[in-house]
């Protein structure tokens, strides 16, 4: 399996087909196999890597330093720069949309187009802020995302009508239960601090290219509803795609939808 040192970790990265490059950002607690039904489907026409956040999938642990988004975006420049890829569309859903939009704006000759899945540049609002800081207390604490802390977190990530006892389900609770504690600890806590206690980027979402960006959501994402893609798109002067039936990791609970319309905006990008 493909991985690569950065800031002393190994991050792991999966890389198939061949042309134009795609790279995929994931979920928190997602590890880049959340992108199977894409790379799948992408990796006929292009080359699409995707990648795992620190502590997430087979990558190692967040490295020392690592304080802020911007660390995060600057580490997947270097992997693109160890790849060899000077341009990339990128394809970034939750924290990989929130990481996506500073690589954007740090290095815009780097990318082809951005898609923003499912995220939100702004502050995460206070109250949900303390709330999720509260749970990662908890997790730090005890070393273990515990069953009824599972009952919480799971449906977070799903449309309210998805029936739990899907393989979909059962398989991201049963992962998240069976983390060990050193990983919860050193790397899914302070990721997710870093996640929920990010700064305000919605000011600077005029100076992305309009015309090379699109904002997609879950119709029933919970944690990101539409309203904050619509508020995006708006500054952004992008058009915005609603992807039905589907909660916030959209990509996997409405995949075909999903992948023709990344088909759709990466041909327009890469025109044959």
């Amino acid at each position: 399996m493909p991985f690569v040192t950065i800031d002393g970790q190994p991050l792991h990265y999966i890389d198939q087909g061949s042309g134009p490059a795609v790279l995929l950002a994931g979920s928190y607690l997602w590890d880049q196999a959340m992108w199977a039904p894409q790379m799948a489907a992408l990796s006929q026409q292009y080359r699409v890597i995707a990648l795992d956040l620190w502590g997430h999938g087979e990558s190692g642990r967040l490295p020392e330093g690592t304080t802020s988004l911007d660390d995060v975006a600057r580490q997947a420049l270097a992997l693109l720069d160890h790849l060899d890829i000077d341009r990339v569309t990128l394809v970034g859903l939750s924290v990989g949309g929130m990481w996506g939009v500073r690589l954007a704006l740090s290095a815009p000759q780097r990318l082809n187009g951005l898609v923003l899945m499912d995220t939100y540049v702004g502050v995460e609002p206070e109250p949900t802020r303390q709330y999720y800081f509260s749970l990662f207390k908890m997790i730090e604490e005890t070393g273990v995302i515990a069953p009824q802390l599972l009952d919480i977190v799971v449906p977070i990530f799903f449309r309210p009508g998805i029936d739990p006892q899907s393989a979909l389900y059962q398989d991201f609770r049963a992962k998240l239960a069976a983390l060990p504690p050193e990983r919860l600890r050193e790397s899914i806590v302070p990721m997710g601090r870093i996640t929920f206690g990010r700064d305000d980027l919605l000011p600077r979402l005029g100076e992305l290219n309009a015309a090379t960006t699109l904002v997609m959501c879950g119709d029933q994402d919970k944690p990101r509803p539409p309203s904050e893609t619509q508020e995006m798109a708006g500054l952004i002067g992008c058009p915005y795609v609603l992807v039905p039936e589907a909660g916030h990791i959209s990509n996997l609970e409405n995949p075909g939808f999903v992948t023709q319309a990344l088909l759709a905006f990466l041909a327009e990008r890469n025109p044959a």
